[in-house]
């Protein structure tokens, strides 16, 4: 059976820019038979417009991606594609213009736009529509509740949706051992305490691990204390200087007990020689230079020959195992919930809303998704044999200089979250893939255990999010301050409690009891 629709605007209070897109709505609206499942989406060909940003190296009418969704579909788009750097600011424009698209994909709003421009009446509640017209986002959502209360606004509508992957989520890069340092000192067990961790990093910086004879070792480095924070703060309890979750309680981290035992421990590194002094001020290819010269013994990167170069399918140099302080039974770690919010969203300029989430649940399908991230077989790869349970890549075109150049060119999903659900099997179902399996072993052995969400994403109402605006311009750049002054010495840690009592004078408080309020509406309480 298929079913006619035409779609109706949302809201009756809309701003300046806001009855521009009425307008424009109004005038582009056109009846649509949308069927209701398989291909094509609809019988007639339909144009709609999309605007999102490019990362890759060809424009988004050229993509096979886009190719073989329209032949699929049977929609296309007029597409409007900044640059990744100015994505931004073209959206803020776009929005103030009141000229937009009838599609935002890989836009990432925010959880503020989102509540902004969806209590405008500019982006539609995708709540029915999904109901109606996306199984496969309804699959999503039944698997991981969790993410449909993420996408959910205070209002109760989801304004857009998200980019998911459930593979790995680390916050950020995890720490790796330099393995020929190890063998050299014949280490056979992994740091497990902070004390073991001080007593190895002591051992790479006076036993010339890198064998020249030059005392010219550097234990740990950094790219900014955020680099390897995650690690050692997680040692002492914590997950997060600022706002966090720990055993159900919202709180402040950088006042906590167990921050300043973190600040005390990363102290004594710097202090003994342990700690790079340029951790605070070296650029990133300045670490990877002391990493290829093999100067580095512990250090952080998305994947260890980031830094120190040598084969990228080593499984030689191992992550770091997470490390407890006397102050805890067990260590903590920080992991991205795997959701990034905001990149799909239909506005009132949309002539068929319906067509546009049929078009893009399909994309939340393991299908969908392979084809948005990889595209079809035949192209970028093919099946090893009959079987069809392993990849391999087609011979890459000459004009490429590798097979990521050469995907950047058939897909947006490159350098951006793209909203799709990413599902982790894709990754393991190449032939070569040894180093991917070393990757999801280690995090399974090493950061999943102690792995957690410092806090979800969360909506905040609209004088909330002035408040905590207001509120973390000033308490953010304090806390980032002191903890490097801390660690370096500029000031010592005897003045922790006039510290502790600058943070509460700047409403710290306030900070936490919006945050709180939030988590709770977020559990439903």
């Amino acid at each position: 059976m298929k079913r006619k629709v035409v779609s109706s605007l949302v809201g009756a209070a809309l701003l300046l820019s806001a009855c521009s897109g009425q307008q424009a709505a109004e005038e582009n609206t056109v009846d649509v038979t949308v069927n209701p499942e398989g291909f094509p989406i609809v019988d007639e060909q339909l144009t709609l417009s999309m605007f999102g940003p490019s990362a890759g190296a060809a424009e988004w009418e050229d993509m096979h991606f886009f190719q073989e969704m329209a032949e699929r579909t049977n929609i296309q788009f007029d597409f409007t594609t900044p640059a990744l750097e100015s994505i931004e600011t073209q959206k803020n424009l776009m929005f103030a213009s009141g000229d937009y698209p009838g599609i935002i994909f890989g836009g990432s709003l925010t959880t503020e736009e989102q509540v902004d421009y969806g209590s405008q009446g500019i982006l539609l509640p995708l709540n029915d529509l999904i109901e109606e017209h996306a199984p496969n986002i309804q699959k999503m959502f039944e698997e991981f509740p969790e993410i449909e209360k993420t996408v959910t606004a205070t209002d109760g509508n989801i304004y857009a949706l998200p980019n998911v992957n459930q593979g790995i989520v680390w916050a950020r890069g995890p720490l790796w051992y330099n393995n020929a340092w190890l063998e050299a000192l014949d280490v056979e067990e992994l740091p497990s305490t902070t004390d073991e961790m001080y007593d190895l990093l002591m051992r790479f910086k006076t036993e010339d691990p890198n064998g020249n004879g030059e005392a010219d070792e550097i234990p740990l480095t950094a790219y900014g204390i955020e680099d390897i924070r995650q690690w050692f703060l997680g040692a002492f309890g914590h997950l997060d200087p600022s706002v966090e979750v720990i055993d159900g309680e919202v709180m402040l981290g950088a006042i906590q007990p167990g921050y300043k035992g973190y600040l005390e421990y990363m102290h004594k590194l710097y202090t003994d020689g342990l700690l790079d002094p340029e951790s605070f001020s070296q650029t990133a290819e300045q670490k990877t230079g002391k990493g290829k010269a093999n100067r580095l013994g512990l250090f952080a990167n998305w994947f260890p020959h980031f830094t120190l170069g040598g084969p990228d399918d080593s499984t030689d140099n191992p992550m770091m195992r997470a490390i407890k302080s006397d102050m805890v039974d067990e260590p903590v770690l920080p992991k991205s919930d795997g959701v990034s919010v905001g990149q799909f969203a239909i506005t009132n300029a949309n002539p068929s809303p319906e067509a546009s989430i049929r078009w893009i649940d399909y994309l939340y399908s393991e299908e969908g998704a392979t084809l948005l991230n990889i595209g079809e077989e035949g192209l970028f790869w093919e099946w090893a044999d009959d079987s069809e349970t392993v990849r391999v890549h087609k011979e890459t075109p000459d004009q490429y200089t590798n097979a990521e150049e050469w995907r950047s060119t058939l897909t947006p999903d490159y350098g951006v979250p793209t909203p799709k659900r990413a599902f982790p099997d894709l990754d393991l179902s190449w032939k070569d893939n040894t180093f991917t399996k070393f990757i999801f072993n280690e995090t399974e052995e090493k950061f999943t255990p102690y792995a957690q969400v410092p806090i979800p994403e969360l909506f905040l109402t609209k004088e909330e999010q002035g408040e905590v605006s207001r509120i973390r311009a000033d308490l953010d750049a304090f806390v980032e301050q002191m903890e490097a002054k801390f660690i370096t010495g500029q000031r010592p840690l005897s003045e922790w409690d006039d510290y502790v009592a600058t943070i509460e004078d700047m409403n710290a408080a306030r900070l936490v009891e919006i945050y709180a309020d939030a988590y709770a509406r977020y559990n439903g309480e």
